[in-house]
């Protein structure tokens, strides 16, 4: 019988949970062992992590039903939800209070809550330099999250908040690389404002997160914003077109112009990238990649990720 201690993960199955799963598996000697937790565990993805000799079990956070099982003699969890499966911040809010309250109820000893900034504290619902979106929001898939905090603090177990920075496999999955100009050349457009951009490849937010587990109890309580770098747009281009062996130049797209093109999401990520150039300094020193390089050795920055992914990036 293994004396290692259990990490319970949400979201197993995917790019944050995913990660700190296979970072678990990875450190044989470590002193944690992972159960991943999913709604199905017979799917494809499951079923690669249980090759690893990872425990799957199914848990389901829309089923607070389900969870006292799936948390059964946890050390330590890994709560995160996705917005964008669903764009309901109303349900995530109620996935998010689902795992907290499971996790006091199952004795777990330290979490580690995946969540965002809840814009709303900078820039209130009154405050027009934001639109405000369905009435409550700013930023729905930052203040979902964000809201839940309280949740954590005063309904799960013993929390420490993660703070996650722009994935750079948005570049691969979520349709933002570069497209072709007339010129021949590939253009980088994104709503930027002239501010940098932290960034982090995926696998290492759940590196990252491993990391805070290894660290402990001494956490909670703690807000740890991981990154790998914080570059401009026209950096990114830069260091893109390096490594794709094109030239990628740089567009900043107007916030309003962002927010109008109509694809599913385009005004909750407008808001984001505003929000995010309306902080500035303030907004990138929440991300630090130095506490997340203490956190994961392994960490990457972009031309390491690029050198890993250019091959995968969507050219439109």
């Amino acid at each position: 019988m293994s004396d290692k201690k259990i990490i319970a993960v949400f979201g197993a199955t995917g790019a944050q949970g995913g990660g700190l799963v296979r970072a678990i598996a990875a450190d044989v000697n470590g002193p944690f062992t992972a159960r991943a937790i999913t709604r199905d565990p017979n799917s494809d993805k499951s079923k690669a992590l249980a090759a690893l000799g990872v425990e799957v079990v199914a848990g389901n956070t829309d089923d607070a039903s389900t969870l006292a099982a799936a948390l059964a003699g946890a050390y330590g969890a890994f709560c995160v939800t996705n917005f964008w499966e669903h764009f309901s911040a109303e349900r995530e809010g109620v996935q998010a209070a689902a795992m907290a309250r499971a996790t006091k109820a199952a004795g777990v000893q330290h979490v580690v809550w995946s969540t965002l900034e809840d814009t709303r504290k900078w820039i209130p619902l009154t405050d027009d330099r934001l639109p405000t979106l369905h009435g409550q929001f700013k930023c729905p898939h930052f203040d979902s999250k964000g809201a839940m905090d309280a949740v954590f603090a005063a309904e799960a177990a013993p929390t420490t908040y993660m703070t996650a920075a722009f994935y750079w496999e948005n570049f691969i999955h979520f349709g933002m690389g570069p497209r072709a100009g007339e010129d021949g050349n590939l253009v980088l457009a994104m709503p930027l404002g002239g501010v940098k951009l932290p960034g982090i490849g995926a696998e290492d937010i759940g590196r990252c997160a491993y990391g805070i587990f290894k660290e402990g109890t001494s956490t909670v309580g703690q807000r740890i914003g991981v990154a790998g770098e914080s570059l401009s747009g026209a950096d990114m281009a830069a260091k893109m077109g390096k490594a794709l062996g094109r030239t990628v130049n740089f567009f900043d797209v107007p916030f309003d112009v962002y927010r109008g093109l109509g694809f599913p999401g385009a005004e909750d990520l407008g808001n984001m990238f505003q929000f995010q150039a309306i902080l500035g300094e303030e907004f990138q020193r929440y991300r630090d990649p130095v506490r997340s390089r203490a956190l994961n050795a392994s960490l990457s920055d972009f031309d390491a990720w690029l050198a890993a992914n250019a091959g995968k990036i969507a050219i439109g």
